[in-house]
């Protein structure tokens, strides 16, 4: 599968200071000639099919689930900012068929917090070779690899980004992540990010139209 989808939006600086809707992003793609056109569907193509067999989204926490910015105090960690988005795409991609999984190099009741509040039961901490807890966790839930995709923002996931079937990145997340995933996210870590790999992958699999069918017949009672 092509690396990032850098084309035809422009570099990470471009797309992180654009404040261009996806939609606008899309409509300017045929104003270029047919070719950067095909080329652009063709990754699509490619993505979806990868996507239709995703099983699992592993998260990173410090930069994807949050902005990164770490709150500490004379005890240690204060507290952290999560977003309600987030939170919501979590919720019904587990409800869909995609388990979440949490892989963290650090420790915090914060996040573990955070994690039971949204229904999430594998969370990993103070890990530190994420590609072998991501291979334990293949194993734990019988699913092959290529079955889990993985969102990370710096680089000590780029392992399990390499060894897992899809890997995003938000659109701040360091260059060398940017350079090796699959798709780059239009949105920052903390920012909606994680939403819209969620909303990604369930469209891909044809689900996104009945889980927003879902709200507007009833409420659903999703946490966020």
């Amino acid at each position: 599968m092509k690396k990032i989808l850098e084309f035809p939006f422009g570099n990470k600086q471009n797309r992180h200071d654009e404040t261009l809707s996806f939609d606008n992003e899309i409509e300017s793609i045929f104003d270029e000639d047919d070719d950067d056109y095909c080329e652009f569907d063709e990754f699509m193509e490619e993505f979806a099919n990868a996507a239709q067999g995703i099983r699992m989204l592993a998260l990173d926490v410090d930069g994807v689930l949050t902005d990164g910015t770490i709150y500490m105090g004379n005890d240690g960690e204060l507290f952290k900012g999560f977003n309600a988005k987030d939170g919501m795409g979590i919720s019904y991609a587990m409800r869909n068929g995609i388990e979440v999984c949490i892989i963290t190099g650090r420790k915090s009741e914060i996040v573990r917090r955070r994690a039971a509040e949204l229904g999430i039961t594998c969370v990993l901490e103070g890990v530190r070779d994420k590609a072998a807890a991501l291979e334990k966790i293949a194993d734990s839930y019988r699913l092959d690899l290529e079955e889990i995709a993985y969102i990370g923002d710096d680089l000590n996931d780029l392992a399990p980004m390499n060894i897992c079937g899809l890997s995003f990145a938000p659109a701040d997340a360091a260059d060398a992540v940017i350079d090796m995933c699959d798709f780059v996210l239009l949105n920052d870590g903390g920012k909606g990010a994680v939403r819209e790999a969620v909303d990604l992958l369930l469209d891909a699999q044809g689900k996104l139209d009945s889980v927003i069918d879902s709200y507007i017949n009833s409420g659903q009672g999703d946490r966020q």
